[in-house]
């Protein structure tokens, strides 16, 4: 059975209008606007709203009249500004080199590639259960670190009290021989803090090769793993 929650497209749609119509004003206060930033604004939202299930046609109907409610409607961009306002107070020291990966160009291959999700998560506090800001989270496969679809995206990434201790990571495409061949990916995550023993989990991902590098990442196209709970060491 295919459960879906049909308020990740309605809050990723309301978070791209609410950043196009700040882009026109240009706030002083909005210091990027990058991928990175949209979905972490896009994960605070969804972490403070009620989620809408759907697993049939009926479903998304119903669903769908109850999201053009007027005061969810307004609640829910309130929550997207308020968002972007905190992701936007936190400067990452990746945003700096953005320009410059801009200048020297990316000369990738093209053709048939493994694309893979956006991998998220959280990271709690053992003894609260709250988000714990400041952790360090890498992710890994078997050679190591692995490289990023872009600069915007950090690895190993920190967590943040503004995005209530979630981290999220964009892998590089890998080439592919052609399209449509499945391949099992094991992943580690490991999550370290000061004063805290460090944790690590492990996870596979099956994906098939698609004809092309997806050069733009989808909300709905994400990979959630189980929250990552430091205790005190």
């Amino acid at each position: 059975m295919n459960v879906h929650n049909l308020m990740e497209e309605y809050v990723a749609e309301r978070v791209e209008e609410t950043y196009a119509q700040l882009n026109k004003k240009r706030p002083e206060w909005l210091t990027c606007d990058c991928e990175s930033c949209r979905l972490d604004v896009t994960s605070y939202v969804l972490n403070k709203v009620h989620p809408h299930y759907i697993v049939s046609g009926r479903g998304a109907v119903y669903t769908a009249q109850t999201l053009v409610d007027k005061q969810l409607s307004a609640d829910v961009d309130a929550l997207v500004l308020d968002g972007i306002r905190k992701v936007a107070s936190t400067l990452r020291p990746d945003h700096k080199v953005i320009a410059v990966q801009t200048i020297l160009g990316d000369k990738e291959e093209e053709g048939p590639a493994f694309n893979f999700p956006v991998i998220t998560g959280t990271v709690l506090n053992g003894s609260t259960f709250e988000p714990l800001a400041n952790a360090c989270v890498e992710l890994k496969d078997d050679s190591g670190l692995l490289a990023m679809q872009d600069s915007s995206w950090a690895n190993p990434a920190t967590t943040f009290n503004s995005t209530n201790g979630i981290f999220s990571f964009w892998p590089k495409s890998i080439t592919a021989g052609k399209g449509n061949i499945c391949k099992r990916f094991h992943f580690t995550i490991t999550v370290s803090a000061n004063g805290f023993a460090s944790t690590t989990i492990g996870f596979d991902i099956d994906i098939a090769s698609d004809v092309s590098k997806k050069k733009q990442f989808g909300t709905t196209l994400t990979y959630k793993v189980q929250d990552l709970i430091l205790f005190n060491s």
